[in-house]
């Protein structure tokens, strides 16, 4: 199905307009609230607000078949009486606020989104646009479509474009990998020897922070599978898809050990995977050490 303009331009204007209520609701909601999300993690207030502003907000929009969240179950459909005609169908897949577990310390978190045209769990061809908000010390979008990065600053709602064609630079300079170390697996620690001895360490516990280094400096960001989870911790629906999208569109690459995060396909919802993105000549390094 092709991309139509007005409705991506209608979910990103969603989420950019969003995005302040999200921010000045944080500090309010620090505590845990009493479930957890599907992926077992416990849920913050702050996630649960963030979830409901999105879907209301998202599935108001009448080309918008589906709303997933990695809040919840399942994927939301709007009310029969409204809803995408059959020709205009898209379905949104959010992370409502990435790296929440930093706000009880008051670091670097985010809104991670990527918008499909076909029906999810959906492989990552299917996607039409990805971004990230980014709440550090100005709010900030990513927005990756039609070929193209283009990097805003939302100020009260509203976008303005700061970098038009967002490229990955040349010499790279950064890299952050999460995990506890001792569960590395031994391949993917070495390789992490080279890289420590040529890169500065960045990492703070958010992936969109840590992405946004690596967009920002050049270099690479992965969470690797462990030991015990060698599925990975990151979903690939809600992370993984659309943070290979924009970091590929920015001229960078994307694996998850072996191949194209955007060339996997999920079984289920909240599929887990390993996640590395960054300058294709570290990531294709990384996937001749793992391999």
């Amino acid at each position: 199905m092709a991309d139509a303009p007005d409705a991506i331009d209608a979910v990103v204007d969603a989420i950019a307009s969003t995005a302040p209520e999200i921010r000045s609701g944080l500090a309010g909601r620090r505590a845990y609230d009493d479930g957890a999300n599907p992926s077992g993690d416990r849920q913050l207030e702050a996630d649960v607000y963030a979830d409901r502003l999105l879907e209301e907000r998202l599935l108001g929009i009448d080309s918008i078949a589906g709303y997933a969240s990695e809040e919840r179950d399942s994927v939301v459909a709007p009310d029969a009486a409204g809803g995408a005609a059959d020709g205009d169908r898209h379905y949104v897949a959010v992370d409502p606020l990435d790296g929440s577990s930093n706000l009880k310390s008051n670091n670097t978190m985010g809104t991670l989104f990527g918008v499909y045209d076909e029906p999810l769990p959906a492989g990552g061809s299917a996607l039409v646009a990805s971004g990230f908000v980014l709440y550090g010390p100005i709010t900030t979008m990513a927005l990756a479509r039609e070929g193209t990065v283009t990097k805003s600053v939302i100020d009260e709602g509203t976008r303005r474009v700061v970098d038009p064609d967002l490229t990955l630079p040349e010499e790279p300079t950064v890299y952050g990998f999460g995990g506890r170390v001792p569960r590395w697996r031994a391949n993917f620690s070495a390789y992490v020897s080279e890289v420590e001895s040529e890169l500065k360490l960045r990492y703070g516990g958010a992936m969109i922070g840590d992405v946004n280094q690596v967009l920002t400096y050049g270099g690479i960001f992965g969470y690797p599978g462990l030991r015990e989870r060698p599925e990975g911790k990151l979903r690939l629906c809600f992370e993984g898809h659309p943070i290979a999208h924009i970091v590929e569109t920015a001229g960078g690459a994307s694996s998850n050990g072996e191949q194209s995060l955007l060339s996997l396909t999920p079984d289920r919802l909240h599929e887990r995977t390993p996640l590395f993105v960054g300058n294709e000549s570290y990531v294709d390094r990384l996937e001749a050490a793992l391999g």
